[in-house]
């Protein structure tokens, strides 16, 4: 059940965003040069998935109930983004 997903290598190749599913949630890793942030969301605590797509990489988007501000991760393949938005959307929404 433990699936992973990591942001394409070719626009930060040493520290790529991930998602990681979990049985009761999914974790979101968002890196920088200089800092990062790892966020927990139990799964009935995500209200929306957004995907902003550009032409070659995509931006999620997850909008959780007990936070004001989005998790953002960015450079996945569209593919990737899509699966991540149907793995959130089919266990937040069950």
């Amino acid at each position: 059940m433990n699936e992973r997903f990591a942001a394409s290598t070719l626009k930060n190749p040493l520290m790529p965003d991930e998602v990681i599913f979990s049985e009761k949630g999914v974790t979101f890793k968002a890196r920088k040069v200089f800092s990062s942030s790892e966020n927990f969301v139990f799964y009935s605590d995500i209200a929306g998935v957004e995907i902003e797509s550009g032409v070659f990489f995509s931006t999620i988007r997850i909008k959780a109930r007990a936070r004001e501000e989005e998790i953002v991760i960015e450079n996945f393949t569209k593919g990737d983004a899509r699966k991540v938005k149907e793995l959130i959307l089919e266990r937040a929404f069950r």
